[in-house]
């Protein structure tokens, strides 16, 4: 069984120089798809089940899932629960067999985000379960726009909330395409130099893979969340599958050509957060 925390694989991470991939999920085709790319490069992976995946499937199902991935499989797997919106959000994905859990108050006023967010830690340790916070805001690509975080509120929150891991607002977006944007190095360096817990950025995607690469092996940054890169593979790969024979209706054989495509963009994701 290698089933882990998220801080059973950020620790290593920070104190060695390399990046652990928080993959989104939606089904079960990329979960499956996510574990053996993981495998093939002798990586950790973090399972993630954000809002639009739980829409479509109950965290109850989704924690079994996981856990059942990483039970066979040869690397640590995290069962992570991404962008939880309430308490209840976390206590069920605990519940649920999660071994790691996302708060997202990052809309929220800095007292309050800190007040909920420190509940959530404390009811995650006392399950022995990890949680991810959010101080500043990650906007999202056509929608609500970023806020980025300040390195001395990152301090405060880091500090009175105990989370494991912190998400933070130095020029990421949601959602993002392509990857012609950059991160924002001064602020980055500025929120490392005031806290020791390990940063992750969200919106991954629209990160140009030579940053992601340095930022892994010389930052505090340990965590990329990658969702939108993988679902156009995934996108491309179905596309290509049901138009390549009109005939076909049964979705197992056709949801079965997503998978080799979808591994091979998985493993050039994992292999640029490796260390040098």
């Amino acid at each position: 069984m290698t089933l882990a925390t998220l801080s059973d694989v950020l620790q290593p991470a920070l104190k060695h120089g390399y990046a652990v991939a928080g993959l989104v999920t939606l089904g079960w085709e990329d979960m499956r798809a996510f574990v053996a790319a993981a495998e093939a490069e002798e990586v950790p992976v973090i399972l993630q089940a954000g809002p639009s995946c739980r829409e479509h499937t109950p965290l109850p199902i989704l924690g079994r899932m996981f856990r059942h991935l990483a039970e066979n499989a040869t690397v640590p797997v995290v069962a992570h629960l991404d962008h939880g919106y309430t308490a209840e959000d976390c206590r069920i994905a605990i519940d649920s067999g999660f071994t790691s859990v996302m708060f997202d108050g990052s809309r929220k006023q800095l007292a309050d985000n800190i007040d909920q967010t420190a509940a959530i830690v404390q009811m995650a340790h006392q399950a022995g379960v990890s949680c991810e916070g959010e101080i500043g805001f990650v906007g999202y690509s056509g929608g609500e726009t970023s806020a980025g975080t300040d390195p001395e509120e990152a301090a405060q929150f880091a500090r009175d909330t105990g989370v494991d891991a912190m998400a933070i607002s130095v020029g990421n977006v949601h959602l993002q395409q392509d990857k012609e944007g950059g991160l924002d190095m001064d602020r980055i360096r500025a929120i490392e130099a005031v806290t020791s817990v390990p940063l992750v950025i969200h919106g991954g995607s629209g990160v140009p893979v030579a940053q992601r690469t340095a930022l892994a092996r010389t930052s505090s940054i340990c965590k990329f969340n990658i969702g939108t890169e993988l679902r156009m593979v995934f996108g491309q790969a179905l596309r290509h599958a049901v138009n390549a024979d009109p005939t076909r209706f049964d979705r197992v054989q056709i949801l079965k050509e997503t998978h080799d495509p979808v591994v091979a963009a998985t493993r050039l994701v994992l292999q640029a957060f490796k260390g040098a």
